[in-house]
């Protein structure tokens, strides 16, 4: 009586063949893309008849975007549709509509707003500072404990 299921592949051609992409790196070089929060798109303040300025959060947000590494890679669409994103931000500061929280957060994933979501996109930021550090060594040529020791007692 036959098995279930077809029969088993040759184990030569069941193999896995595609190889995983290589991450982009990014170098931190601390310009400033894309543009500026737009102005009056937020209203006028009827109180006043001024026009509402941009929630100092959603201000700070914005330019953390604009100098980030990540920022490199951004088209012209993409800055689109972070300022529809910069819209949510502010209503969710400036109004306390904490409903806004959760699609400010999966917009922002899309963009590899924290390292979870860079490593899922392939993204890593290289950073200059973390290079291999020598340990330190006092000015009297002690590296360790022991030869300080040997030092000391011999």
């Amino acid at each position: 009586m036959a098995g279930r299921g077809p029969a088993p592949k040759d184990p030569a051609k069941r193999r896995r063949r595609n190889a995983s992409e290589p991450d982009t790196v990014l170098t931190p070089d601390d310009e400033l893309r894309g543009p500026e929060l737009p102005e009056g798109v937020l209203g006028v303040d009827e109180d006043t008849g001024l026009l509402v300025e941009w929630h100092p959060r959603t201000v700070a947000w914005w330019n953390s975007w604009r100098t980030s590494p990540v920022a490199q890679t951004f088209v012209a669409t993409d800055w689109d549709f972070l300022i529809d994103t910069a819209l949510m931000h502010h209503t969710m500061w400036a109004k306390g509509r904490w409903e806004f929280a959760s699609e400010v957060r999966l917009r922002a994933a899309k963009f590899g707003a924290t390292p979870e979501d860079r490593a899922r996109l392939k993204l890593k930021v290289d950073d200059p500072t973390s290079a291999p550090q020598r340990p330190a060594q006092r000015s009297d040529g002690v590296t360790d404990i022991n030869s300080r020791r040997a030092r000391l007692t011999g």
